[in-house]
């Protein structure tokens, strides 16, 4: 598998209002969020293609479909995307993965985003997930 580039970092958590007072309030990083949504993002921090604040209970959804993360997991405090070159890159990539014995929590899917993405769980109990934004390719 070729990594193109590390896209995405997100802290998990579990209490957005209290992370945002944190991230926005404190460390003034311009982050924004769609809607009625409690993911804040941006895509305008140096050195990041994208930092967000991802609520556990929509990381647990990403990945389980569930808004209750599952009590026989580790509670991830933190996500990383890698994108790769192309949408087919993700598929490859996860079978890779999975040969090598790591156990995908979803497997590659898009995303209403258009993103395409498959997500494991590290030891450390990061979301690591291999994936492809179109958006955030030159």
């Amino acid at each position: 598998m070729k990594i193109e580039f590390l896209s995405t970092v997100a802290v998990i958590a579990p209490d957005p209002p209290a992370s945002r007072k944190l991230y926005v309030d404190a460390l003034g990083l311009p982050l924004e969020s769609t809607g009625d949504s409690e993911y804040h993002h941006s895509d305008q921090i140096s050195g990041c293609k994208h930092f967000g604040v991802w609520p556990l209970t929509q990381a647990a959804e990403a990945c389980f479909g569930t808004t209750q993360w599952p009590a026989q997991r580790p509670v991830p405090q933190v996500s990383i995307e890698f994108d790769v070159a192309n949408a087919a890159a993700v598929g490859a990539a996860a079978q890779e993965l999975q040969q090598a014995g790591h156990e995908l929590l979803h497997p590659p899917r898009e995303e209403p985003w258009g993103q395409t993405v498959a997500r494991l769980q590290s030891p450390e109990g990061v979301i690591v997930g291999i994936s492809y934004a179109p958006s955030l390719h030159d």
